[in-house]
């Protein structure tokens, strides 16, 4: 790791700087960004009117301290309208507040985004469990479209449909606004058939099971429970889960663990995981929505196994990537991440769930992706 100069040219980007192969940085099984400096711009709300700017990003941004804000200030690292401002300047509303950071990005698993089919209007790739679709959050080059671009070329692109960032599987992305908007259309009409599979506990009926319950995401908690139409009306109590439906048909059981396929009719957050969760057989490694009848052991128990079966999966595992420890990196002085790659809070050791996206067929196309290893009850 290269020691900060004094006087050392810092480069800020934008989300107009492409990602590059070497922003990246891989070690043990893991994929890293190199740190960059980066711009993330605010405006004034209302209630900001009148306060410094020092004690603004202390009340309001708390995952740094009030020192730090005093020194970023002064040192010009924020700023107002573009202008270096003195610690006690009083802020206006809707002024334009500029934060530029020494920006550490999550890491992710070190999977392949392995390409399925390269056309004119279409790309489809295997997406790799832990991977973001688009920029979002604190990710931006480790997201399929950053590292699809990086190391493809592969630009513009647009997703037609997402998976969340733990779920793998099938990745429809057009390769113009024309055609994202033909696929979106079709998807709204109701003309395209979505498939996955999951590996869940227990032996799963095997007749086909149909889920008809309302869907309610609480975006604080990050999870979903679901509703049976007419089950609070009754107390007068309205309904906020979204109408949604699943249905569900069981591939292999061994007893212990079942191979399910699942055909969401709708679109919910966490749909096919609630749903799966509501027929008494979740998710095999879904630790948010295992029931309480799976035990801790079980659980880490499945993580190991979940982790083992990603990093052997040939159809889309990354042994190909280069593991390089050495790889240099200039650390901030005045950064609160440095000189670890993560963020505080990430260590790269999550896994990737036993869902995953096999098939999409629309009216005149289909798109398939191959099964993960897991998917394997032998």
């Amino acid at each position: 790791m290269k020691r900060n100069r004094e006087n050392m040219e810092i480069i800020w980007q934008t989300p107009a700087n492409p990602p590059e192969r070497h922003d990246y940085i891989f070690r043990n099984g893991i994929r890293y960004v190199k740190p960059y400096y980066f711009e993330f711009i605010s405006h004034a709300k209302n209630r900001w009117a009148g306060k410094t700017i020092v004690d603004l990003f202390a009340d309001e941004f708390k995952g740094r301290n009030r020192d730090y804000y005093d020194s970023a200030v002064k040192s010009g690292r924020i700023q107002v309208d573009g202008k270096t401002v003195p610690v006690s300047y009083r802020v206006q509303s809707s002024q334009k507040i500029s934060h530029f950071v020494h920006r550490h990005e999550p890491p992710v698993m070190a999977l392949d985004v392995k390409v399925l089919h390269k056309g004119e209007d279409v790309l489809t790739v295997c997406k790799p469990a832990s991977v973001p679709v688009h920029p979002c959050g604190q990710y931006r080059k480790n997201t399929v479209v950053g590292i699809l671009q990086a190391e493809h070329d592969l630009a513009p692109l647009f997703p037609v449909h997402r998976l969340d960032r733990l779920v793998s599987g099938l990745l429809i992305l057009a390769r113009s606004a024309s055609q994202a908007d033909i696929f979106r259309q079709q998807i709204e009409s109701g003309t395209v058939r979505k498939q996955y599979i999951a590996k869940v506990v227990g032996e799963f009926p095997k007749e086909e099971q149909i889920v008809n319950l309302r869907v309610n995401f609480n975006a604080r908690e990050g999870r979903s429970t679901v509703e049976a139409e007419g089950s609070d009306e009754k107390n007068g109590n309205i309904l906020k889960g979204k109408a949604a439906c699943t249905k569900f048909t069981r591939i292999c059981t061994n007893g212990e663990y079942s191979i399910v396929s699942c055909h969401p009719i709708t679109g919910r957050t966490h749909q096919i995981r609630v749903h799966l969760q509501s027929t008494g057989h979740p998710i095999a490694n879904d630790t948010l929505y295992l029931t309480d009848h799976v035990d801790s052991s079980s659980r880490r128990a499945n993580a190991v196994k979940s982790n083992q079966s990603l990093k052997v999966n040939s159809n889309h595992s990354c042994n190909s990537q280069p593991e390089d420890s050495s790889e240099d990196f200039d650390i901030d002085p005045m950064c609160t991440n440095c000189p670890d790659l993560a963020p505080i809070g990430y260590d790269g050791s999550e896994e990737g769930l036993w869902l995953h996206c096999v098939r999409y067929s629309g009216p005149d196309w289909v798109y398939d992706c191959p099964y993960p290893d897991w998917a394997s009850l032998s």
